[in-house]
């Protein structure tokens, strides 16, 4: 009698061809109508990058066609187009804190409106804008150009405070001007980086004291340290080098100016230690 149902063996090679032909076709790469694109641009020391999808024209009406007029857009294709900030800007006169936000726009063939909204994961396929996590709504400039296929952001007229993010497509260039004030950030690193010149000093003067113990060249580092700013930090490291050397009194001197200013610290994460050490080596003085 003729047997009709498959072996166990054909189905596994059916279930096996299957599988491969899954996997084979997960894998395939072809190019996408609306690519990713990334633009970055470093304003004084700000860094400004903007992620988007690229359209292309591709022979349709774009503003006023598949772009309507007066209605919020996404500003690109698929996900939401996101801009960050390193630092706190102005956009387009408005003030913007550090962070990434989704651009939507509204064209108009009265004026654009360009909006930040802390909403990355914005969809406004279907017009359907809510603006309640909208940041700041600004208007920007339009000026006619040569006919761009592809849309494209690009950073343009960068200067040490100043940028503009324009967006060219079609035959319309839309421009925001976005403004840093490079001199105050620059000042506060400045600031930032003296604040903290004493901790290299402190690092090297306890690497030199725990592995080394060279202690003349770690108590030189630590008092390079000291004379560049006092911090519980840098204290307690100049007591236990001199606790290391014998010098027990005047490890407690150092070591109760630790504790005096890490009370006031919220990261004094010494403390048992420092507490420990004023407790024991008073014991032994």
């Amino acid at each position: 009698m003729l047997c009709l149902r498959p072996t166990l063996s054909r189905i596994a090679l059916a279930a096996s061809f299957s599988l491969f032909a899954a996997t084979a076709w997960a894998d395939l790469e072809l190019p996408a109508p609306s690519p990713a694109a990334k633009v970055a641009q470093r304003v004084g020391i700000t860094d400004i990058s903007l992620e988007y999808s690229s359209p292309a024209v591709d022979g349709r009406k774009i503003f006023g066609g598949i772009v309507p007029w007066d209605k919020p857009w996404r500003t690109g294709a698929n996900a939401a187009t996101k801009i960050t900030f390193s630092r706190e800007v102005r956009f387009g006169g408005a003030d913007v804190l550090a962070g990434t936000y989704s651009i939507v726009t509204i064209p108009s063939e009265k004026g654009w409106i360009v909006a930040l909204n802390k909403d990355l994961s914005i969809n406004v396929a279907d017009h359907n804008y809510n603006t309640k996590d909208e940041l700041v709504r600004v208007k920007a400039t339009t000026s006619a150009i040569p006919h761009r296929e592809r849309m494209l952001f690009v950073f343009d007229n960068t200067k040490d405070d100043e940028t503009s993010l324009d967006l060219e497509w079609d035959k319309l260039r839309v421009s925001v001007p976005i403004k840093v004030d490079t001199a105050a950030h620059v000042a506060g690193s400045i600031q930032t980086t003296l604040d903290n010149a004493w901790r290299p000093y402190a690092n090297a003067a306890r690497y030199l004291s725990e592995k080394k113990q060279d202690y003349p060249a770690a108590t030189k580092a630590i008092d390079d340290s000291l004379a560049l700013k006092s911090t519980w930090l840098n204290n307690w490291i100049k007591a236990d080098i001199l606790h290391r050397q014998g010098n027990n009194a005047d490890a407690l001197k150092y070591a109760q100016i630790a504790k005096d200013l890490g009370d006031k610290d919220a990261n004094f994460f010494y403390k048992d230690q420092v507490v420990k050490a004023l407790t024991d080596w008073a014991a032994k003085k």
